[in-house]
Order: structure tokens, then C-alpha cells, then sequence
């Protein structure tokens, strides 16, 4: 679907800066929780899940930013989604070698009921967030902010699949679960990182 930029009204501007800070909030908190979460109990897929969080809530700065400023900013948009997409591709390398270094035995994942709240808490948020700015980005034409609604999209099925692994292990002690599951999530953090190399957002919003 091709977007065409608009000139957004006063209330549209207001009604985007208002969804990308609770979005900022919510990515502060998640990321936080996250990646604390992951580095108390070895968990390679929280750390997946915490990493990609940490570049989403750049993505939304980006975005808010853009819309503060009330122009397109294309130049600068572009380079902050190649940073991204580095960022992300070093997450995926750093997750898949946790990932097997703890399937081979050097680290055991813990159960964490702390990262599994965290992760009930954004499979039910980004979805919303998802929503509301898809309507946004229809309104306004941003590319940006239909990025931005991608990677959210991304974010709650990301919560997910970190879910399954983490839950296993905390039901079934099945050790291998966690990074399992980490794994999963290593080709979707490739994909949104190729998609904001090309300066495209990804294709599961």
C-alpha cells in the first residue's frame, strides 16, 4: 500500500506526539523489566525480546521527534533507521551465540516470573499501540509511523514466542526451551532489520 505524505492537522500532530510518549513510556518500562529480567535468570529469549524492545523505543523518540518538529525530516529518518537496523543485527548475532552457548551447557536459564509478567503485559499493550497507529500512519501518510506500527506489531508477537520458552521452562523445567524459543525470534529481529535497512517496515503489521 503506497502512503502519500500529508499535512496532518493540528489535533492529528497532538493525537500522534500523545501515542508515541505513551509508547515511550511503556518501552522504557518494558525494555527496563526486560533485560533486568534476562540478566538475573541467563534467558536468552527475554534477552531477545528486552533487546529489541531497547531499538523500538529508539524508533518511537525518532518518531515523536519527527512529529515535533512538523516536517518530514526524510535525511534524518533514513540514518536513524540504518542505525536500527545495526543494532538490531548485533542483537541477533549476540542472541544466537547465547542461545547455543546455553544449549550447550554453559549457562542455565531460571525461571523468572518477572519476565514472564512483563511479557503477559506487552502481548496485551502493543497490539493496541499497533492499531492506533496504523490509523495514524493512514491519516498522515509517514512512513515512519507505519514503521513504527510494524515493529510494535513485531514487538507482541516477539512477547509471544519469549512466552512459550519462558513458560515452558517454568511449568516443565525443560531447560533448552528458553534459548529454543530465542532462536525463533533471531530470524524476525533479522527480518525488521533488513526491512529498516531498506528503509521499509516490515510486513507483519
Amino acid at each position: 500500500m503506497a502512503f502519500v505524505l500529508q499535512i496532518p492537522t493540528q489535533d492529528t500532530i497532538r493525537r500522534v506526539q500523545r501515542i508515541q510518549t505513551v509508547t515511550i513510556v511503556w518501552m522504557t518500562v518494558e525494555a527496563a523489566v526486560a533485560l533486568s529480567a534476562a540478566w538475573m535468570a541467563r534467558s536468552p529469549a527475554l534477552l531477545a525480546f528486552g533487546g529489541d524492545s531497547a531499538i523500538e523505543l529508539f524508533s518511537a523518540i525518532v518518531v515523536l521527534w519527527r512529529f515535533r518538529a512538523h516536517a518530514a525530516q526524510e535525511q534524518s529518518e533514513r540514518h536513524a533507521a540504518r542505525i536500527a537496523a545495526v543494532l538490531l543485527f548485533m542483537l541477533a548475532a549476540y542472541v544466537a551465540v547465547a542461545s547455543v552457548m546455553t544449549l550447550l551447557g554453559h549457562s542455565e536459564p531460571k525461571t523468572t516470573y518477572l519476565g514472564i509478567a512483563i511479557l503477559i503485559a506487552a502481548a496485551a499493550i502493543m497490539p493496541w499501540l499497533a492499531k492506533e497507529k496504523r490509523k495514524l500512519s493512514a491519516i498522515t501518510g509517514s512512513a515512519a509511523l507505519r514503521a513504527d506500527a510494524a515493529e510494535s506489531a513485531l514487538c507482541a508477537y516477539l512477547s509471544l514466542v519469549a512466552l512459550a520458552g519462558l513458560g515452558v521452562n517454568a511449568i516443565w523445567h525443560l531447560r533448552w526451551a528458553d534459548p529454543i524459543a530465542a532462536l525463533v525470534i533471531v530470524p524476525l529481529i533479522l527480518r525488521e532489520g533488513w526491512e529498516a535497512m531498506r528503509g521499509k517496515a516490515c510486513g507483519c503489521c
